[in-house]
């Protein structure tokens, strides 16, 4: 067992400490609402530290899982950051969704100060972080990786490191990709259903066995239909994660036509006000365009 901190304790964060806590792991969080980290304490204990700095001392392991490269700085860096309070050879794993940049550059930073840097960011949702069955890329030394797999076990289905520093994010990018192209192929069949005069549901259950099934039509058509898409991944965070993928795509030479077009698309529903929405909600885009 492992001296553990965790910084971030959203939607995924919160559940991921959890199940470190659960697996015997002393974990000490750290989150900017404290009123979070007190409940997160007051359900699971553990104990709570009000900086980075302060969770990470002692910790052989650091996990971070927050918004974006800002906040992602903001929780490494500076008196107050991770990197400040971690002893040598201690391993940060950072689970947040950011750039390639980002990452090299904490990557960078981390090495400087005697300490292992693995990107590690994640897929299967807020239902996956709560049920401990997430898809982990990830990208760094093969020691720190080898090291930081067992602690990630706690909280993953499959953990994979998928080549050096970087890798992660860029597998992540790849996964997002991939989703964008598939929600909206998903939102165009179901709005067709619904003009055609088609039972929505009685579709999906004969097309799903086939070469168009998908998790995302298993798992997202009922809600779909039902017009309930205050759940799940964020279009906000989408469209963060979109932006990540077509600035690399400029970076690489690599063509993204249908990407671009997604992405679009998600900022028509962010103007509808469901910037909070999940990713699905590109179905209710369709139906109001009649």
């Amino acid at each position: 067992m492992a001296n553990v901190a965790f910084l971030g304790l959203g939607v995924m964060g919160y559940p991921m400490a959890g199940h470190l806590q659960s697996a015997g792991h002393s974990v000490t969080v750290y989150n900017r609402t404290t009123a979070k980290a007190k409940a997160w304490v007051a359900e699971h204990g553990g104990a709570m530290a009000t900086t980075p700095s302060e969770a990470a001392q002692g910790a052989d392991f650091v996990m971070a899982c927050v918004g974006n490269d800002d906040d992602l700085r903001g929780v490494c860096l500076g008196n107050t950051g991770a990197f400040a309070g971690m002893s040598n050879g201690a391993i940060f794993v950072d689970h947040t969704t950011v750039s390639a940049k980002v990452t090299a550059e904490l990557y960078a930073a981390s090495a400087e100060l005697g300490l292992s840097f693995v990107d590690a960011p994640i897929s299967g949702g807020q239902a996956g972080a709560e049920n401990g069955v997430l898809s982990i890329m990830c990208g760094g030394d093969q020691t720190a990786y080898d090291a930081a797999e067992p602690i990630m076990a706690a909280y993953s289905r499959i953990c994979r490191r998928i080549g050096d520093s970087g890798a992660g994010q860029k597998t992540k990018m790849c996964n997002q990709i991939a989703i964008a192209g598939l929600v909206q192929g998903l939102s165009e069949a179901l709005h067709f259903a619904e003009k055609a005069g088609l039972d929505g549901a009685a579709v999906v259950e004969v097309i799903s066995q086939g070469a168009a099934g998908s998790w995302q039509m298993s798992n997202r058509y009922q809600t779909m239909l039902d017009d309930h898409f205050e759940h799940g991944f964020a279009v906000d965070w989408m469209r963060k994660d979109l932006g990540i993928c077509l600035q690399a795509a400029d970076e690489t030479g690599a063509s993204l036509p249908v990407t671009a077009l997604v992405d679009q698309f998600y900022k028509d529903v962010q103007k509808m006000g469901g910037g909070r929405w999940d990713t699905s909600s590109l179905f209710k885009r369709l139906q109001n365009l009649g």
